[in-house]
């Protein structure tokens, strides 16, 4: 079965149809109301989100926190690939919201420096 566009369209300007002005401005109201309380829904929903962003504690990006949760200085001296790859789990720009990435990218970037300068000097004391 077919259907004529033209033939509604014609129909609908000929007159002949009719719609009840009551009841469109009805519709209309309500439809307004609905976009209303959607609006204020979404506005809410974002202001909850925003405030849930806020709370949430930044972890430090002080390097000497960041080395006290590393424990670098534990005796005897850590599996520095370890210890980065278990850092790396909880503090990954990858593996963390949107709103922290930047943090984490730069927790990550002190946390491999202090690796790194620690494992030098490992191995600089190995070699005494």
């Amino acid at each position: 079965m077919s259907f004529d566009y033209l033939a509604v369209a014609d129909e609908l300007h000929s007159g002949r149809i009719r719609l009840a002005g009551e009841a469109v401005e009805a519709e209309y109201r309500e439809a307004a109301t609905l976009e209303q309380e959607l609006a204020a829904i979404l506005a809410e929903a974002h202001a909850d989100k925003a405030q849930e962003r806020a709370q949430t504690d930044l972890p430090p990006a002080d390097p000497a926190a960041i080395a006290v949760e590393l424990a670098l200085d534990a005796d005897p001296a850590p599996d520095f690939g370890q210890l980065r790859r278990a850092f790396a789990l909880r503090n990954h720009p990858d593996r963390v919201p949107p709103h922290l990435r930047e943090r984490a990218l730069a927790r990550m970037q002190i946390a491999n420096r202090l690796i790194d300068d620690a494992r030098r000097k490992a191995l600089a004391k190995a070699k005494r």
